[in-house]
């Protein structure tokens, strides 16, 4: 059986200028062009829809809470990185959406291990994280190389 960690993958990104800013555009393992606020919006929903299945239980409480709360926040601080009034503003909120993205991860964790009948969907929403995670640590890390 496969660890979560064993599930992590590189992930290769053409990276576009968007006025001062570069955000990646294309995934050039498979081609696809992407909208990353949509991306992580439509991420958020899987979590919720996932939970929705989850047995209502004192310790699921919670950590539906914390799960649902740090992959919606991933995404809505996505958004405001888009309207960063500085490329500085733009580095913080990506480097916000990067902490929240490991904050799903943690919560993501637990909650497979409080529910072993959804490991499989736990799996498939944490490789979807991982990606996430390398997709903003890339955006830092070309905003931060290309600042001047």
């Amino acid at each position: 059986m496969n660890t979560m960690a064993e599930l992590s993958s590189t992930v290769q990104l053409q990276v576009a200028r968007e006025g001062n800013f570069q955000v990646p555009m294309i995934n050039l393992q498979t081609g696809r062009k992407y909208d990353l606020e949509e991306r992580t919006a439509k991420f958020a929903e899987e979590i919720i829809d996932l939970m929705k299945k989850i047995p209502n239980n004192a310790i699921n409480k919670r950590l539906v809470e914390q799960c649902v709360g740090s992959s919606g926040s991933m995404g809505a601080n996505y958004c405001e990185a888009n309207e960063a009034e500085s490329k500085k503003d733009f580095i913080h909120k990506v480097g916000i959406c990067k902490k929240e993205t490991k904050e799903t991860m943690h919560w993501l964790r637990l909650l497979a291990r409080a529910n072993p009948e959804f490991v499989k969907e736990f799996r498939i929403l944490w490789k979807e994280n991982q990606e996430l995670l390398l997709i903003f640590a890339s955006i830092i890390r070309s905003s931060q190389n290309n600042r001047g």
